[in-house]
């Protein structure tokens, strides 16, 4: 099976599991396991933050990182299609008990204006807007990169209006790779900085938050709060140790295969997919003619998996578990579920 659903069914390398079963632990609530501080240390220098702490998710990152920059009753902003308001499961309200404004952005990129836009006058019948969170890349647009310039624009209108940044780059080693743009340029826009390993890097478990000395010392706190503190995780830390020192360059890779597949497959028929938007490792195209879940069953059938994600929107994810190879695999089985030349 070509497994195109995510890049989160990534499994370690032999390299990596050699690497994790040889892990130097110890007890990381109390800070005493040295193969984690060395991922936070290595993480932190790489998006040029004071310092940064491991937890076992980016949902989890990024809503401590929220719980970190807002009180009860404040309001965030972020794109109608953000992971953090999307995907983790009304977390913004659960855990940090603030209100989500969701901005008008094009796949997933809003502009300074549509901040300005939405900041409320300061008065007692509204909440006080605190934070924008901004996500790069972004899952639903597609892998859609944030241009640099939009960012600073960004950044500028959230700073005139007082606000903090959270930056959830879950994927930002795409984006750096993608654009030859430094991860410590991005994240110097912003206060906090959530990353993934258990996506394109292909470590089984973890994210980091990132952020001042100050910001981090909070963090950690209500990542034992929301139960993410554990204690001889080395072993698991060395597998994104491993990832973020080895895997990185390869993101070109899943690159150039999610562009060759979205090229193939734009010419068939029942697919209306703008390969120019294929910016980086994730695919989104509409079918016509049928269901998406049909199509998914029909390729699954055919050893191809991807994944509906509306009910005529679906997505293809290129990863470290598929080759140049199994794309010709897969454009192949697209072609005779829909008609096009074998």
């Amino acid at each position: 099976m070509i497994d195109l659903r995510s890049d989160t069914v990534t499994q370690p390398t032999p390299e990596m599991r050699a690497a994790m079963a040889q892990a130097r632990v110890g007890d990381d609530v109390f800070g005493e396991d040295p193969t984690v501080s060395e991922l936070e240390e290595r993480t932190a220098e790489i998006l040029g933050k004071e310092v940064s702490v491991y937890v076992p998710s980016g949902t989890m990152s990024n809503q401590v990182g929220i719980r970190c920059h807002t009180q009860v009753g404040d309001e965030i902003f972020c794109d109608v299609t953000a992971h953090t308001y999307y995907y983790e499961t009304g977390a913004p309200a659960a855990l940090s008990g603030v209100m989500v404004r969701l901005l008008p952005g094009v796949r997933g990129i809003f502009t300074g204006q549509d901040v300005k836009a939405a900041l409320r006058p300061r008065d007692d019948h509204f909440p006080c807007t605190t934070l924008v969170c901004v996500e790069n890349t972004h899952n639903r647009g597609g892998g859609s990169i944030w241009p640099i310039q939009r960012i600073e624009e960004v950044h500028d209108a959230a700073r005139a209006a007082g606000l903090s940044l959270h930056l959830d780059g879950a994927r930002l080693w795409n984006a750096s790779v993608a654009t030859g743009i430094g991860e410590d340029e991005y994240a110097g826009y912003f206060d906090s900085v959530s990353v993934c390993f258990s996506k394109g890097l292909g470590a089984p478990v973890g994210s980091v938050l990132a952020g001042s000395a100050e910001f981090i010392e909070r963090a950690r706190r209500f990542r034992k709060m929301f139960g993410g503190a554990m204690r001889q995780v080395g072993i698991i830390a060395a597998g994104a140790l491993y990832a973020l020192e080895h895997h990185r360059d390869r993101l070109v890779e899943d690159h150039a295969n999610a562009k060759k597949l979205a090229s193939a497959i734009a010419e068939l028929p029942s697919i209306e997919l703008d390969v120019d938007e294929v910016e980086t490792n994730i695919i989104c195209f509409r079918v016509t003619g049928m269901p998406a879940v049909d199509l998914v069953g029909r390729l699954k059938k055919d050893g191809v998996w991807v994944r509906a994600i509306g009910e005529d929107v679906i997505r293809a994810v290129t990863n470290l578990m598929v080759s140049d190879s199994d794309i010709d695999r897969a454009i192949k089985a697209f072609r005779q579920v829909l008609g096009g030349a074998a």
